[in-house]
């Protein structure tokens, strides 16, 4: 594994840089917010997730480059550029984060708004490279994958923040295999992240079991 660096990886600069959208829902992209020489860093750290589905940090063991990136996610310095660029203060609220590691083409990618719970969500993709036309999300006009406002790819480095409202439609086509990503929230409660972290441990914990089950 990768030792983390001294230096820091996300270029705030461009997030500064980046145009708040105002339709059809608030939402701004980077293409590329990470500093390059800390990217392969990250690729290494980033922790081992052979199944679908979002999983907190509590579940998983990031390596040291990814754990830098992910406290500079945390930091009140990345919380104040956000809170300038929607003109809001997020102070007021905790954060989650949760990766995904795998892509379903059954399950992942529908059309939905997020949870009413959340109040700002930022999407920021480690994948080296992204050849497939699927697993692109879209920032959406309606419920209808064709009717879209941006595409981002899941590159390294591609960053989506939007603030959650009930027509912050997003999707992706349908895409199988290997596609790292992070997600971190503002939450309006506590509560919301118990709760998901509760039903987290026990979708692993039924996954785990039904591994076992098959072998």
């Amino acid at each position: 594994m990768s030792t983390a660096t001294a230096l820091r990886m996300l270029d705030l600069s461009r997030l500064q840089a980046a145009s708040l959208h105002l339709e059809p829902y608030e939402y701004l992209t980077v293409d590329d917010v990470l500093q390059a020489d800390c990217k392969q860093a990250i690729v290494d750290d980033f922790p081992v997730i052979d199944r679908g589905g979002s999983f907190p940090l509590s579940a998983l063991r990031p390596g040291p480059a990814m754990q830098q990136l992910i406290d500079e996610l945390l930091s009140r310095e990345f919380e104040i550029v956000v809170s300038s660029k929607f003109s809001m203060d997020l102070s007021q609220y905790p954060t989650m984060v949760t990766l995904r590691g795998r892509c379903r083409s059954t399950s992942d990618g529908h059309i939905h708004p997020d949870s009413k719970d959340k109040v700002i969500t930022v999407l920021l993709y480690l994948n080296p490279v992204w050849d497939s036309s699927g697993g692109r999300l879209r920032v959406l006009r309606s419920k209808s994958l064709d009717d879209f406002a941006a595409e981002v790819p899941p590159t390294m480095g591609s960053l989506l923040i939007f603030k959650r409202c009930y027509h912050s439609w997003h999707g992706h086509r349908p895409f199988e295999g290997k596609r790292m990503s992070l997600q971190m929230n503002w939450v309006k409660n506590d509560r919301y992240m118990r709760r998901e972290q509760v039903r987290h441990e026990i979708s692993s914990f039924f996954k785990r079991l039904s591994g076992r089950n098959a072998l």
